[in-house]
């Protein structure tokens, strides 16, 4: 069994680097410290209360995927090369979807950030060598504008 679980894991990091020529700069919402997202990009309250919310529900949608693995797992023929390929596809196909539900949550964040909260997450992105998600940041009332004048 352990044998077939480390050519799953193989079979499924394989294909994620052949998918992603360069990684997405993920907030990781819901996974990292909202302590660290909170200090690093000074966020609001409101943004705090909707970064707190946006982490619970990424928390519940992956709780589901979790399980969804775990049935897939231990309910998935894995005796042949082709059973093992479909589980690896089922696999990765859920593992795709935890991914791209961590890039939706990651977003809906990135659209509070202010302008210059945004350019700051760009930055970060560009010293990583990430790849940033776009998204136009938003406009708040007590944000100041400078003019020259």
């Amino acid at each position: 069994m352990d044998y077939f679980k480390n050519v799953l894991i193989l079979i499924c990091l394989f294909n994620g680097f052949l998918n992603h020529a360069q990684a997405d700069c993920v907030l990781g919402v819901g996974t990292a410290d909202d302590a660290t997202i909170i200090d690093v990009f000074q966020l609001n309250e409101m943004q705090q209360e909707k970064l707190a919310n946006f982490g619970a529900e990424l928390k519940y949608r992956n709780e589901i995927l979790n399980d969804q693995l775990e049935n897939i797992i231990q309910r998935h023929p894995q005796s042949t090369g082709a059973e093992l390929q479909q589980l690896a596809d089922k696999y990765t196909k859920t593992i795709d979807s935890m991914a791209s539900i961590q890039a939706f949550i990651d977003k809906k964040v990135l659209s509070l950030f202010n302008e210059k909260q945004y350019e700051l997450y760009r930055n970060l992105c560009k010293e990583a060598s990430r790849s940033p998600f776009v998204v136009v940041p938003a406009v708040y009332n007590d944000s100041t504008i400078t003019k020259n004048k």
